[in-house]
């Protein structure tokens, strides 16, 4: 495997990379490994460009780079398994459904050709497009008011969900419909995280924070 990262707690950029061999190996703990790469901006960044700056410029990544699937929203910190930050993310978790929880060297060993999500921005590429019936199918399925979804080059999708990515609050009744409802059309497909985040969830926890769209 090959590892890459480079973070700026300062200013909150950062990047990480987790490539891995084409074929598996005696190191590779599972058939289903994929590299991935995660690119992190801080939400100011958001706030001084906009959202249209945000989704252009993960469109243009997109178009750069390969992928079976990927996503773009607000999230955690990747660095929340850190020593007195765990509870604070137990705590807001369930609260906050729209705030991704990403361990990115967990999933890169067992996401294949599955789907996270649903997020902001889903990026969808083979064979989960095609499984989910193109991109007429999901315009067809997808009703929730500010949800697109656009082709993009080399057969495969972004689902944008509204003009912001948001959070949403369960304590004041916003569960994001509009997530929920791409989460619906997605499910045959979502990928299912076989190693919890001890640090921060139990296996229970975080089974119900996987499903906090669906149940």
């Amino acid at each position: 495997m090959i590892q890459l990262r480079s973070q700026s707690p300062e200013d909150g950029y950062g990047f990480d990379f987790l490539g891995k061999p084409e074929a598996p190996t005696p190191f590779t703990r599972s058939q289903d490994a994929m590299s991935a790469i995660r690119f992190l901006l801080p939400t100011e960044f958001l706030d001084a460009h906009g959202p249209e700056s945000m989704r252009k410029l993960a469109l243009d990544l997109a178009t750069n780079l390969p992928f079976s699937s990927g996503h773009a929203g607000l999230a955690f910190d990747g660095e929340f398994d850190v020593v007195g930050v765990a509870p604070e993310v137990r705590a807001l978790c369930f609260r906050y459904p729209g705030l991704d929880l990403l361990s990115l060297n967990h999933v890169s060993w067992d996401i294949g050709l599955r789907v996270r999500g649903p997020a902001w921005l889903t990026f969808l590429g083979q064979p989960a497009l095609a499984g989910l019936g193109g991109v007429s199918a999901l315009r067809e399925q997808l009703r929730a008011p500010g949800t697109t979804a656009e082709a993009l080059p080399g057969d495969r999708a972004v689902i944008t969900l509204g003009p912001w990515p948001e959070a949403g609050d369960t304590l004041l009744g916003d569960a994001l419909p509009s997530y929920r409802e791409l989460a619906r059309v997605l499910e045959p497909w979502l990928f299912r995280e076989q190693h919890p985040y001890i640090e921060v969830l139990s296996e229970d926890e975080l089974l119900r924070w996987e499903r906090r769209f669906l149940d």
